[in-house]
């Protein structure tokens, strides 16, 4: 298994690699990555096992996530491992490689958000074994704060956020 900067070239085998997966329906995303990547905004990581994409995980230097962007804070966005190729360690290594990116970029601390929904608990027991913790302010809907005492649907729009320091 190897982790490798990801390419515009790489985007045909990643719709051939993740067919019958939702992750093949994001052809456009990949473009929009790969622009994105190209002017310096995100750093997008493919996971290969024999040659073939089986994940990926992106950075962004300007998180959506208002407290992330006022601080400067770079956020881990859009990690994905294909389910055949999970429990392997790839994504924690994933996240590793993109905590350096970071760290050599002069950030000090990593941010990440994670679902709140059963489906994400994988996600979840990963990120605080990496060492993230929340960061303290609570849940957000949809990019906004949810504010105590009201009512949300708990769906994929319902995110808990997490922060790291990086080491030097």
């Amino acid at each position: 298994m190897t982790i490798r900067r990801f390419a515009r070239a790489d985007i045909p085998a990643m719709l051939r690699s993740f067919r019958g997966h939702y992750l093949a329906r994001r052809g456009a995303l990949y473009a929009r990555y790969a622009r994105e990547q190209q002017r310096g905004r995100r750093i997008v990581l493919l996971a290969t096992a024999a040659g073939r994409p089986v994940g990926y995980g992106t950075l962004v230097f300007r998180s959506r996530y208002g407290p992330f962007r006022a601080e400067g804070i770079p956020e881990i966005v859009d990690l994905n491992v294909l389910p055949g190729f999970r429990k392997r360690g790839i994504a924690g290594r994933m996240i590793d490689a993109l905590e350096r990116v970071a760290r050599d970029r002069g950030c000090r601390t990593m941010g990440i958000g994670v679902g709140l929904t059963k489906p994400y608990g994988s996600a979840q027991r990963l990120y605080v074994g990496k060492g993230y913790v929340p960061d303290g302010r609570g849940i957000t809907h949809d990019g906004r704060r949810v504010k105590e005492f009201v009512r949300i649907r708990v769906d994929d729009g319902a995110n808990l956020w997490l922060l790291k320091p990086l080491r030097a």
